[in-house]
């Protein structure tokens, strides 16, 4: 099999950009939208949604690669590296490391991508990791570098990447594109930006989260301010499909299946992130409006609702769940329940054993209030 990189024209990607005209407008379009939201939030309130989306994607990114982090921890350090606060809790290396990574984006968006910076991200990604032998540099070793699944007697190879010696040339080549691509409309331009970086796959570990970070950090530079976007958020949600788009195009230069693939994830992760601010603001609303109202017990339940973002505790909260955070006896957890619905911080679907308890701004997909 033939690989992108072994092309005679390589990297030369070749594309019908009339095939994503329709999205990269609808791009500008939904960029807009999001920005004009953001104008009416004061300032402290857009700093802890911009803390909750970095968190969001911090968590997100990670994930997709197998690696489940606590989310207080990352928010926690998160918010140190904005200066907004300090904790005396444990962060794991990982936590840290990629928490540092994407405030770095979030605040260098602007500036030119160097291999310097790539090291840096590298090394913050890979804080606390002694089992790679290329940290904050790209891979060196002899063997292939293979994307595999299956078992040893049956494995089926995804992809190969560029042999190690040629990674130094291969990504001056990719900075140099970077850098001078500003031209490019901007879903083609972070699209081809994702998939130019993963083919060439230039260091031992960490490329998928690099490469996710190159994507906002192109679609930050196209907008002239930082991208707010859920990519991370969506791609996890169908991470199958991720892959195997991924897989189908890493053997050609012809890619306008891959645009079309790419730009609709950036345009759904962009309506994640709308859906996201309305959510944070309303949660803002809510608590201003009622923080007075909930008693230490219902305040500490109502925040770990909020916690679970826009789709709502799964399945809703019952009283099982009450009791289970507030340490609350059940005749207290019902009173409290019923109190919560009474002054409507909470809605209330179901009866008896199937009662739940929602967030007054949660959908509830067929469920009768």
């Amino acid at each position: 099999m033939q690989w992108n990189w072994q092309h005679q024209n390589w990297p030369e990607f070749v594309y019908d950009s009339d095939k994503i005209e329709t999205l990269e407008t609808q791009f500008q379009k939904d960029s807009g939208v999001i920005i004009g939201v953001l104008k009416h939030i004061d300032s402290d309130a857009k700093n802890d949604l911009v803390i909750d989306l970095i968190s969001t994607e911090a968590i997100n990114t990670s994930r997709i690669e197998g690696e489940i982090l606590n989310r207080d921890s990352v928010q926690s350090s998160i918010k140190r590296n904005f200066g907004l606060g300090s904790s005396t809790a444990r962060i794991t290396p990982a936590e840290q490391g990629i928490a540092d990574m994407m405030t770095d984006l979030y605040q260098t968006w602007a500036n030119p991508l160097t291999h310097s910076m790539l090291f840096q991200w590298h090394k913050m990604l890979t804080n606390g990791r002694t089992d790679l032998n290329d940290i904050g540099r790209y891979r060196t070793h002899e063997e292939p570098m293979q994307i595999i699944s299956g078992a040893d007697y049956a494995a089926k190879v995804h992809f190969e990447a560029p042999p190690s010696s040629t990674v130094k040339d291969q990504m001056d080549k990719y900075i140099e594109w970077y850098n001078a691509s500003h031209d490019l409309p901007p879903l083609t331009r972070a699209s081809i930006a994702h998939l130019y970086f993963e083919s060439i796959h230039p260091f031992e570990d960490g490329n998928g989260r690099i490469g996710r970070a190159l994507v906002e950090k192109a679609l930050s530079q196209q907008l002239e301010q930082s991208a707010i976007l859920a990519l991370s958020h969506t791609i996890q949600e169908n991470k199958k499909a991720y892959y195997s788009n991924l897989e189908v195009s890493n053997q050609d230069l012809e890619i306008t299946k891959w645009l079309e693939y790419f730009s609709q994830v950036i345009l759904d992760a962009q309506a994640n992130a709308l859906r996201l601010i309305e959510f944070l603001i309303a949660k803002t609303k809510h608590y201003d409006r009622y923080k007075d109202a909930m008693n230490e017990r219902q305040a500490k339940a109502v925040e770990r609702m909020f916690r679970e973002g826009p789709n709502g505790f799964k399945g809703g909260l019952s009283a099982e769940n009450y009791i289970s955070i507030t340490g609350a006896k059940r005749p207290t957890a019902t009173r409290d329940l019923t109190d919560l619905v009474n002054k409507n911080i909470l809605k209330k679907t179901g009866e008896r054993r199937y009662t739940r308890y929602w967030l007054p701004m949660v959908e509830i997909e067929g469920a009768e209030t």
